[in-house]
C-alpha cells in the first residue's frame, strides 16, 4: 500500500513557486495555526506582489516571518486577517493586519459557517507516514474546517514538525489534499518562557493555596501561569490532569516532577488534552509521538460544555485591566489592540460550571507607563477597551494583594472585593469613584 500512497504523493508534488502560482487576484488564502503556518509558501507568494491584487490572507498566530506583509507594507496587495494577534504581529496592526473577533471554541464553526470561503488553504505538516497520513503536528485547531471549505488544499511538509497523536482531526491522508510541497525544513519556531516577576510569583502563591490533588489544569500564557507551573512542580500536589488549548513548557515542568497523571479526570482519563503547542525544542521533542498526550480540534478542547464535564477544573489566565463592575479587558489598551479573546472566555465559563471548578484571571495591581504608575483596577475600563470577560462571567480576579470572588456578589460587594485587592495607594480614589457611581455603601469594609 505504501507504494500506492508514495505514487499519489509524487503526483501531487509541486514547488513552493508552483504552489504560489495557484493564488489569483481576489483570493482568500488561509494558513495553518501557530507553528503550522505556511512559511516557504508565503515567501514564494510575496514574490508575486506585482502580479496580484486584493489577496486576503487569514491566519491565527502565524509563527513565522510574514513575507507577504513585509513585501507590501502599505497593504496594497496583501491583507492579513488574524484570529489572534501575537507579539510579532503587532507591527503590522492597522497597516496590513486586522483582527477577527471570536471565541476560540467557535473558530471551526465560524470557518465553516460565516467566513468568506478559502480559495486556497496551506498547512505546514509532518512528513507522510507509511499509511499515507500527514500529521498536523503542533496544531489541530481548525485545519479540517479550513480544508473542508477551501477550493484548493496544499500541504507544506517539514520533517522537523513533531508528530502529535490524537485526539481528533489531527491528521490528513494524501488522498484528501490537492497539492504537496516539500519545504526547506526550517526549524520550528521556538517560544521562550516568560520569567515571572516578584508580583507574578505572589499572585501565583495565592492561586496555589486554592489547588488540591486531582485538579485538572488549563494555563494561559505569561509569567503568572509559568510561576504556577513551577510552584506545582515543587509542591506536594499529585494526580493532576491537563485539558488546555495551549500546551506550554509549564506542563512539561510538572510532568518531570511527576505531578501529571490524569487519573482523576472524568473524560479523556490519563490523557493530556490540548489543541496546539508552542514552546521550547524540548517541549516539541516531548510531545512528538507521545501517546500520553492527545491533540484535538479547538471546538472540543475549548467547548465550555466539554470543560464543564471535567470535575475540579482550574483555569488560570491573565488580563490587562479590570473595572469595579468586574468587567475584564485582556485585548487592548483603550483602542490600541494588544491581543485577542482567544480561549479565555471559553475557559472562564467552562471552569466555573465544572463541579468544584475555579476560574482565575490575574493581573498585577499597577502598571508603569512613561514614568507614571497607574492602577490596573479602574473605576471603569479605559475608553475604547474591549470587554473580554463580561461581569456576568467573571469568577475570581487575582492581584498580588489577594483574590476577589465576583460570583453571587452585588455591585457594591464587587466594588469592595476589587478595591481590597487594588494597590493601597489607589484605594481611596477608587472608593470616591465608586461612591460617584452609586456602588459604594457606608457599611462597606476595607481590609
Amino acid at each position: 500500500m505504501y507504494q500506492r500512497w508514495l505514487d499519489e504523493y509524487k503526483n501531487k508534488l509541486v514547488t513552493a513557486d508552483q504552489a504560489a502560482k495557484l493564488v489569483k487576484s481576489g483570493d482568500w488564502v488561509e494558513y495553518g495555526f501557530g507553528i503550522n503556518c505556511a512559511r516557504d509558501f508565503d515567501e514564494a507568494l510575496a514574490k508575486r506582489k506585482d502580479e496580484l491584487q486584493d489577496v486576503n490572507i487569514r491566519c491565527d498566530i502565524g509563527a513565522y516571518q510574514h513575507f507577504t506583509a513585509e513585501a507590501d507594507p502599505d497593504g496594497d496587495v496583501f491583507t492579513w486577517n488574524s484570529w489572534h494577534v501575537a507579539g510579532h504581529d503587532k507591527k503590522f496592526i492597522g497597516k496590513t493586519l486586522y483582527y477577527i473577533p471570536m471565541k476560540f471554541h467557535e473558530n471551526p464553526m465560524m470557518t465553516r459557517k460565516d467566513c468568506t470561503p478559502d480559495n486556497v488553504a496551506v498547512i505546514q505538516v509532518t512528513s507522510m507516514d507509511k499509511h499515507g497520513y500527514f500529521n498536523f503536528g503542533g496544531s489541530a485547531v481548525n485545519n479540517w474546517a479550513m480544508m473542508e471549505t477551501a477550493d484548493i488544499t496544499i500541504l507544506e511538509v517539514n520533517s522537523k514538525m513533531p508528530r502529535c497523536l490524537g485526539g481528533n482531526q489531527e491528521c490528513v491522508h494524501v488522498t484528501q489534499v490537492d497539492y504537496i510541497m516539500e519545504s526547506r525544513n526550517e526549524p520550528i519556531m521556538v517560544l521562550g518562557s516568560s520569567k515571572a516577576s516578584e508580583v507574578e510569583i505572589k499572585i501565583a502563591e495565592f492561586i496555589i493555596e486554592h489547588l488540591y490533588d486531582g485538579n485538572c489544569l488549563q494555563l494561559g500564557i505569561g509569567g503568572t501561569p509559568n510561576a504556577v507551573g513551577t510552584m506545582v512542580a515543587n509542591s506536594d500536589l499529585k494526580n493532576l490532569g491537563v485539558h488546555t488549548e495551549m500546551y506550554v513548557d509549564a506542563y512539561l515542568e510538572m510532568v518531570k516532577a511527576g505531578k501529571i497523571t490524569g487519573a482523576s479526570k472524568n473524560i479523556d482519563r490519563y490523557k493530556q488534552v490540548y489543541s496546539f503547542a508552542m514552546g521550547s525544542q524540548e517541549l516539541y521533542d516531548y510531545i512528538d509521538d507521545n501517546p500520553g498526550l492527545a491533540s484535538f480540534s479547538v471546538d472540543y478542547t475549548n467547548n465550555p460544555f466539554v470543560v464543564a464535564q471535567i470535575d475540579n477544573f482550574v483555569s488560570i489566565n491573565a488580563c490587562i485591566e479590570v473595572d469595579l463592575f468586574g468587567q475584564v479587558c485582556s485585548e487592548s489598551v483603550g483602542t490600541r489592540h494588544i491581543s485577542g479573546t482567544g480561549g479565555q472566555l471559553d475557559f472562564v465559563e467552562g471552569a466555573y460550571k465544572s463541579k468544584g471548578g475555579q476560574s482565575f484571571v490575574c493581573l498585577p495591581s499597577t502598571i508603569e507607563s512613561k514614568g507614571v504608575v497607574k492602577s490596573r483596577i479602574q473605576p471603569t475600563l479605559t475608553p475604547g477597551a474591549i470587554v473580554t470577560d463580561p461581569r456576568t462571567a467573571t469568577h475570581m480576579l487575582v492581584t498580588e494583594y489577594g483574590i476577589a470572588n465576583m460570583k453571587g456578589k452585588s455591585t457594591w460587594q464587587r466594588a469592595e472585593e476589587l478595591i481590597n485587592i487594588a494597590h493601597p495607594d489607589f484605594r481611596d480614589e477608587l472608593i470616591k469613584e465608586a461612591e460617584k457611581m452609586n456602588i459604594w455603601r457606608k457599611i462597606n469594609k476595607m481590609r
